[in-house]
């Protein structure tokens, strides 16, 4: 009977300390995980701001891709993400408190980005490019990224570089994207 009494009493402990940790935790990734909190580091507030004018935050859809969603891996891939999200949570906080601001180089840490992504970060929400069947310009470079030769690979970003992140005063929606009208209804 003590055995299990012993075995008990750590079970309710176990769920005395980790119920708080592991809501501590929850509660932090997710405080951390938005646009917003990103912005609050003056170095970010630039991609920040051409992100809130570029199609993955405006767009007839009313999708929006936020900055988890093109910087780090899948959530599904649990230990990578957790390790990617601290990993540059650590880095971006050391060098908000370490470097000089005036050393910050958009165009230089754009294009560090642009190299760590990888062509699964856009095709979580990318899943249907040889859906295309009005383009086939698209539909063929879609291919040759999906389905590449040896020593041909290319990367998303290689075609859509200034898609995201790229200094616009305001985004307009493309001419080709059509609402239903209420007479095909």
């Amino acid at each position: 009977m003590k055995r299990w009494l012993k075995y008990g009493l750590l079970i309710v402990l176990g769920i005395i300390v980790g119920f708080p940790v592991f809501s501590t935790a929850y509660y932090t990734m997710v405080r951390t995980s938005t646009p917003e909190f990103c912005a609050s580091c003056h170095e970010i507030e630039y991609a920040y701001d051409t992100w809130k004018t570029s199609s993955h935050a405006n767009n007839p859809k009313g999708f929006v891709a936020d900055c988890m969603d093109c910087h780090l891996p899948a959530p599904e891939d649990t230990f990578d993400f957790f390790y990617a999200k601290t990993y540059h949570g650590i880095k971006d906080v050391l060098k908000h408190f370490t470097m000089d601001t005036s050393e910050y180089d958009h165009a230089k840490n754009r294009k560090r980005a642009y190299e760590d992504m990888d062509n699964s970060h856009c095709r979580k929400c990318h899943r249907n490019l040889l859906g295309m069947s009005r383009k086939r310009g698209a539909l063929l470079a879609h291919k040759t990224v999906l389905y590449p030769k040896p020593g041909y690979e290319k990367k998303c970003v290689d075609c859509h570089y200034h898609l995201v992140h790229f200094p616009r005063s305001n985004y307009a929606y493309a001419d080709a994207v059509q609402e239903p009208s209420a007479s095909g209804l």
